[in-house]
């Protein structure tokens, strides 16, 4: 197969484009950044006469406007296909799932140097890292290393929640140089953007930024379209505890409040939707009314909102749109599984996001552990992405220890459910690394850890006296002593 390589910029092109006299190739472009070779759309050249395309071949300059609309076209598109290969599928049955909505490939058409992955609860499960700038840190420098450093650590997506400065310059960036999905919440920019009162922003205003997201290659978008006039006023008189914690979903309340209007992103639905079909954007249908606390959990407010949520999911797949669906919060161990099948049921299968969900509210400065703990149970019920919670969470701006320590649980989490569920390869990870165990083979141990640096470190910094123990058990340790003795060897703790 021949390879073209070719350096442009994101914001050079619109796409694969076409050539030949009376032939046609289709060219993948491949971008290098400082030195690393950086994947783009569409790798091969191919040359064909008079070719016709059997059910579920390659794409090849095919008519399809999302990957939802290609796999019910039974189009194998090259995201797909990679997608299938990590997940150890065959590419017809994952077909099958993005079809019928229930796992998601987010892939702005635009986002040329994207490595997709797949959003499911068949598929193993995925994290979302949150950062950006804030009025209080404005460092973008540093905004960039935390995507580096997570995009090294396995992080298979990145939101940029930036709410202070030139926020279209950093998205930009990221969609032109970050392989992992890159997602957005126009809410928060377009407060940034038209940089006046919030009651005097406009409703095709705030959809002009939606447009400006996805013209910027974003793979998805968080919109807080569930909670609308009705149930807003539900929400009222139902009196929570710790009202509506969402950042977007308090914005869009309090501007219905002030404007008497309807939610612009419910009202202009179909609008939106139009707009995800043009660039492949696939829709994370925010839930403003998560639950703020334990308290809170599985109220009148969340569940109407959820129902919403499935009507709207209805909508977008009748347009091709992939779904994901937001959910809690923070909530009670007892009440997790239950409301992964609520949603399945509600939402017909669609993906589910959950910030957490976080098992208690007294934990400030250790509620990545709260979010783990969550999160794993939520994923091991049905969920199918985790947003990593740090330790500065309702404390202040995550530094970069904190991302680290947010990434490492939240895939911690993920991999237990992995197991949990199943998942093709999940715990053959674990079988290898006992096996290295029971070998006491330190390098390999290192090799399969979640993070190899830190279990280095660790050893290193108490070396034991002999290279076959830790300094916890000497020669006390059981697994080097049952090796001896089941090979038949002399077992004598204190002569060596």
């Amino acid at each position: 197969m021949e390879y073209v390589q070719a350096c442009m910029s994101l914001h050079d092109m619109n796409g694969p484009f076409l050539t030949g006299m009376g032939l046609f190739c289709v060219f993948k472009y491949i971008r290098h950044d400082a030195g690393k070779r950086t994947r783009f759309n569409r790798l091969h050249v191919k040359i064909t006469f008079n070719h016709m395309r059997a059910p579920g071949e390659e794409e090849e300059n095919m008519d399809y406007t999302t990957q939802m609309d290609a796999a019910r076209k039974g189009i194998l598109t090259e995201e797909l296909k990679r997608v299938a290969e990590k997940e150890l599928f065959e590419p017809a049955e994952l077909m099958r799932l993005v079809a019928e909505g229930k796992a998601a490939i987010p892939a702005n058409r635009l986002h040329t140097c994207l490595e997709p992955n797949g959003i499911g609860s068949r598929l193993k499960t995925k994290i979302n890292v949150n950062l950006g700038t804030s009025r209080d840190c404005k460092d973008l420098e540093m905004e960039l290393q935390k995507v580096n450093d997570a995009v090294r650590m396995g992080a298979e997506s990145i939101m940029d929640l930036s709410s202070w400065g030139d926020t279209r310059t950093f998205r930009r960036k990221l969609t032109a140089q970050c392989p992992a999905i890159i997602g957005t919440v126009p809410i928060y920019d377009a407060v940034v953007y038209y940089h006046k009162p919030l009651k005097d922003i406009t409703s095709q205003e705030w959809l002009d930024i939606v447009r400006m997201h996805a013209e910027d290659g974003v793979d998805f978008m968080t919109i807080h379209v569930g909670i609308n006039r009705q149930t807003a006023e539900r929400f009222k008189k139902a009196k929570r505890l710790t009202n509506i914690v969402s950042r977007g979903g308090s914005i869009i309340f309090a501007w219905m409040e002030m404007t008497g209007k309807e939610n612009p992103f419910y009202e202009h639905f179909e609008e939106i939707l139009d707009i995800c079909q043009a660039y492949d954007v696939t829709l994370s249908l925010g839930d403003a009314c998560r639950p703020g606390c334990i308290e809170d959990a599985s109220d009148i407010s969340q569940i109407e909102e959820l129902v919403t949520l499935g009507e709207l999911t209805r909508r977008a797949w009748e347009k091709n749109v992939q779904v994901i669906i937001e959910g809690p919060g923070h909530m009670p161990l007892d009440q997790i599984q239950s409301n992964m099948k609520i949603q399945q049921t509600i939402c017909q299968g669609a993906p589910f996001y959950v910030l957490g969900p976080l098992v208690t509210d007294i934990a400030p400065g250790y509620d990545h552990i709260t979010a783990a703990i969550g999160g794993a149970l939520a994923a091991a019920s049905g969920a199918s992405f985790l947003c990593y919670v740090t330790p500065a969470e309702h404390l202040r701006l995550p530094d970069l220890d904190d991302v680290k320590e947010g990434i490492m649980a939240s895939k911690i989490a993920a991999h237990a459910a992995d197991i949990a569920k199943g998942i093709k390869g999940a715990a053959q990870w674990d079988r290898e690394m006992s096996t290295a165990r029971k070998k006491l083979d330190w390098e390999r141990m290192f090799e399969l850890s979640i993070d190899p640096e830190k279990a280095r470190k660790y050893r290193e910094s108490a070396k034991p006296e002999k290279e076959d123990t830790c300094s916890m058990c000497g020669n006390f340790c059981a697994v080097k002593n049952m090796n001896r003795i089941l090979d038949g060897e002399i077992v004598s703790i204190f002569d060596e």
